[in-house]
Formats: structure tokens, sequence, C-alpha cells
């Protein structure tokens, strides 16, 4: 029978109050915190939680907290992803972030979701993985909901609310976000 972090992972109905849940989160929370209380010149401070809190990339990442996260070893970054001020990622599933990626102030990636059924929310919940190719620019306040694959080299305006996938090389925006035109050399 599979754990509920195997669940969870898989993007199945699971507990989130089950007991290793419940600590791996207050791990990465734990974690947050001494982060966002680093002061800016404590550069080997901040790279050592980073690297502790992320699944990867947390060698390269360039941070501006104060930053959240739930788990933080389900967010693997590709090499020099940057994240602005007052990002939060609900990692309950994975978060895939290419090489080069910016993330804007404020800036939210939601895996986790819950059922449609009030019953059955008061106890389980599931995500859907979040994929972000290299070279994308998220400007602040977007909001990418569970699920969404963004391509590569794409830039996604400021304020938008992400509900579907978006191809590679254009400017997407809007709420609904929707693809405004193609990006051209």
């Amino acid at each position: 029978m599979a754990s509920e972090q195997e669940k969870m992972l898989a993007g199945e109905l699971y507990d989130p109050l089950d007991p290793n849940l419940v600590q791996a989160r207050d791990r990465a929370r734990d974690l947050c915190q001494e982060l966002n209380a680093t002061r800016e010149i404590e550069h080997e401070a901040r790279r050592r939680i980073l690297k502790e809190l992320f699944g990867s990339g947390g060698d390269s990442v360039w941070m501006q907290p104060p930053f959240f996260c739930d788990y933080g070893s389900n967010i693997l970054l590709g090499e020099r992803v940057f994240f602005n001020f007052n990002c939060v990622v609900l990692d309950v599933c994975q978060v895939k972030i290419g090489d080069f990626t910016l993330l804007g102030p404020a800036v939210q990636i939601y895996t986790a979701t819950h059922p449609m059924k009030a019953a059955l929310r008061r106890k389980q919940e599931f995500g859907k993985p979040v994929e972000i190719g290299p070279d994308v620019w998220v400007g602040g306040g977007a909001i990418i909901c569970p699920g969404v694959k963004i391509g590569s080299k794409t830039v996604i305006g400021a304020g938008s609310v992400v509900t579907r996938d978006i191809p590679d090389e254009v400017f997407a925006a809007g709420n609904p976000c929707r693809v405004i035109r193609g990006i051209t050399e």
C-alpha cells in the first residue's frame, strides 16, 4: 500500500495530516523561517539553507527572501533560477523550473488543490505538478495554477492567472492567462 507521501506525489487523494507529511512541512517551514531571517551579507548561510531546502538547484538559485513553501524537497530547479521577494510555492507535487527562469515579486505557484465535494475535502486533498521551462520570465504577482506547463522562453505578464498550459516563446497575460503574441528576436 502506498504511503500518504507517495499518493501525494502521484497526484492521488491523500491525508495532509499524516504525521510524516506534517513533519516534512514543519522542516520546510523552519528552513524558510531561517532563510527569511538572514541578512543580505549572509551569503553562505543562505546557500546552505537553500541547498537543504530544495530537491535540486539550491546551489545556484538566486533568492530574495521572504520565500515560503510547503515541502521544498519537491521543488526541482535548473541553473540560476531567480526568485524575487515574497514568492510562494505550494509543492505537494513536483515543481520543475528550468534554467535561467526569473520569477517576479509575489509570484505564487500552486500544485495543491482540493476535491469539489465538501465531505471529501474535510479529510483529503490532492495535487497536480507544475512545470516551467528554461528562460521563462514570470511577471510579479502572477499565479500559476495546479497542473500547468509553461513553455521555454515564454513571458507571463504581471498579475496573470495561469490556468492552462502556455506554449514556448510567447507573451501571455491576463485572467485567465492567454497567449497575446509570439516572441520574435
